[in-house]
C-alpha cells in the first residue's frame, strides 16, 4: 500500500527534526528560541515542496539548505539584531559536554558574520563539500574558500589560547 504524501514526509521530519534544530542552533549562536522557529519554518517550507521531493535526489541535504537560506533571510532583517539585556540567554540543554567549551565555542560563532556562520557550520559541523556548500549558499567555490579561512582565522583569534586550554581536557 502506497503511503499518502503527508504520512511521508511526517515520517522525514519526524527523522530530521533533531538535526535540524542542533543546526539552527549552531546558526544562531545557542539561541534556541530561534532555532525552533528556523527548524519549524524550514519543515514548512518543505512540507509546500514535498510534492516535489521526487525530483530532488537527498531531501535532508535540501532541508538543510533551506534552513541556511532561511537563516540568512531572517539575519537580514531589522529585528534580528535585538537582544534582550538584563539576563543569560537560554542555552541547549546540556548532553555531558564541557558547558565551558558550548559557550565558548557559540560566542565565538555568535561574534562571526551571518554568512561566514553559515560556512562554518555547513563546511565543519554539517561536513559538506566546498562545491555543496557554495550550491548552498549561491556562491563561488573560491567565495567558500575564502570565507572559511577569514571566519577560521577570526575563531581562532577570537577563542586564543583557550582552544589550548579546553583540547587538553
Amino acid at each position: 500500500m502506497r503511503k499518502s504524501r503527508a504520512d511521508e514526509f511526517l515520517e522525514f521530519a519526524s527523522a530530521r527534526t533533531g538535526h535540524l534544530f542542533r543546526s539552527a542552533c549552531l546558526l544562531t549562536s545557542g539561541d534556541t528560541h530561534l532555532a525552533e522557529d528556523l527548524a519549524q519554518e524550514t519543515l514548512g517550507r518543505m512540507y509546500a515542496q514535498w510534492g516535489r521531493m521526487a525530483r530532488i535526489g537527498n531531501p535532508a541535504a535540501y532541508a538543510q539548505t533551506v534552513l541556511v537560506r532561511t537563516f540568512l533571510s531572517h539575519q537580514r532583517r531589522r529585528s534580528a539584531t535585538e537582544r534582550p539585556l538584563g539576563e543569560l540567554p537560554d542555552r541547549a540543554p546540556d548532553d555531558g559536554g564541557d558547558p565551558a567549551l558550548r559557550i565558548a565555542l557559540l560566542d565565538a560563532l555568535a561574534g562571526l558574520a551571518p554568512k561566514d556562520r553559515a560556512v562554518v557550520v555547513l563546511r565543519y559541523w554539517e561536513d559538506r563539500s566546498i562545491e555543496e556548500t557554495a550550491d548552498a549558499l549561491h556562491v563561488s567555490s573560491a567565495a567558500v574558500r575564502t570565507r572559511s579561512v577569514r571566519a577560521l582565522a577570526k575563531l581562532r583569534e577570537r577563542l586564543g589560547g583557550s582552544i589550548a586550554e579546553f583540547a587538553t581536557r
